[in-house]
């Protein structure tokens, strides 16, 4: 029977990374390893995904494949440079959580999984900080069964296959001979016991989904997809284990005013021509309020003025970034008659300073 292309086997183009390679290997491992998957066939589908990352994993094999495809293992033959980049325990971590020396019992206490919410706030909460709730669903020991997962204490029995050890011996055949390792029971799922007449709050599964609502102290300058770990609000632990933690990701909305750029905001502030040639006392919105800002005379359109210390607070030094202050000079569109008047005689005097941008413009027509 003739063997299918590795590429397609890892479902992989012939251009992906080492990276790209491991990842689909892994996943595909996964899916088809025999402690894990139900598949009939799972167990020749797992070799043909192992055979394939063996040659595709190695970059020497892997280029003598490309060029003389499956006969480089009968007529050419590899070079045999070795499995650098093959990472056993690293494969075998994906499956049982640690290399075969680390292995640790799969009846033993373990941490319960992580919860990831995602939490919308407003500017202003972003600003001064917040408290705010979040509604979450959180698996628990059952009540009725106090985690069995069995009807009654009579209905659980101790495993007949790993003898309630929790764990089998394995013989796999691998490029170094075969290899024994220890792994799950797949009848108990290592914990060293079967229930006949599974609990009918739970279904057998020992725990239930509570929706529960956390609260959430929004911190000081949080900026979207900043991260808040809440320790002990995940779901329960296995065995005994300790619970898993709860990840609060946070979306920030846009504000009207504020422009944000990291610690730093910027607001566009308008003013009248006269001001701007003038010169005046402006109010400039800030997140803490209003403070007053002085415009000296000839102030022209875009200069930016920076107000220490009234930017965003910085999440880990607590430190306030700035905020700056750009200035919009506004041309009226509506004049009344006098103010017309007013405008034509100041058109009629010469509002040209020295090296101006207007007198550098005209020299290059009178020249």
């Amino acid at each position: 029977m003739s063997k299918r292309d590795y590429y397609e086997v890892l479902g992989v183009d012939k251009n992906a990374s080492k990276e790209d390679v491991k990842k689909a290997y892994r996943k595909l491992a996964r899916q088809y390893h025999p402690d894990v998957s139900k598949e009939e066939n799972a167990e020749q589908k797992f070799k043909e995904v192992r055979e394939a990352y063996e040659i595709l994993g190695d970059p020497q094999k892997r280029q003598q494949y490309d060029q003389f495809g499956h006969s480089a293992n009968q007529g050419q033959g590899f070079s045999g440079g070795g499995f650098q980049d093959f990472d056993f325990d690293d494969i075998f971590s994906s499956f049982f959580g640690g290399g075969r020396r680390t292995q640790r019992q799969s009846n033993q206490p373990r941490k319960g999984q992580d919860i990831q919410k995602r939490m919308r706030v407003k500017f202003e909460e972003a600003v001064h900080g917040a408290k705010k709730k979040i509604r979450t669903t959180v698996y628990e020991e059952c009540s009725s069964c106090h985690g069995s997962g069995a009807h009654s204490k009579d209905d659980v029995k101790s495993c007949s296959r790993c003898q309630g050890r929790g764990s089998v011996t394995m013989e796999q055949q691998t490029l170094f001979g075969r290899t024994r390792t220890q792994t799950a029971c797949p009848d108990c799922g290592g914990s060293g016991k079967t229930v006949n007449r599974k609990c009918e709050s739970c279904g057998g599964e020992g725990v239930v989904g509570k929706e529960k609502t956390v609260s959430v102290g929004v911190p000081e300058g949080v900026d979207t997809n900043n991260q808040l770990r809440m320790p002990g609000y995940g779901h329960k632990g296995i065995n005994g284990g300790p619970p898993g933690d709860l990840y609060i990701v946070f979306e920030v909305e846009e504000d009207d005013v504020f422009e944000r750029h990291g610690d730093d905001l910027v607001v566009e502030v308008p003013i009248t021509v006269s001001q701007a040639a003038l010169g005046d006392q402006i109010i400039v919105p800030t997140p803490y309020g209003n403070v007053k800002l002085k415009i000296p005379q000839g102030t022209q359109s875009h200069k930016t003025f920076r107000l220490k210390g009234k930017g965003m607070t910085n999440i880990r030094s607590k430190r306030k970034g700035d905020l700056h202050a750009v200035i919009k000079v506004m041309t009226p569109t509506k004049l009344t008659k006098k103010q017309e008047e007013l405008f034509t005689q100041l058109g009629k005097t010469n509002l040209e300073t020295e090296e101006s941008i207007w007198q550098k413009v005209k020299s290059k027509f009178t020249a």
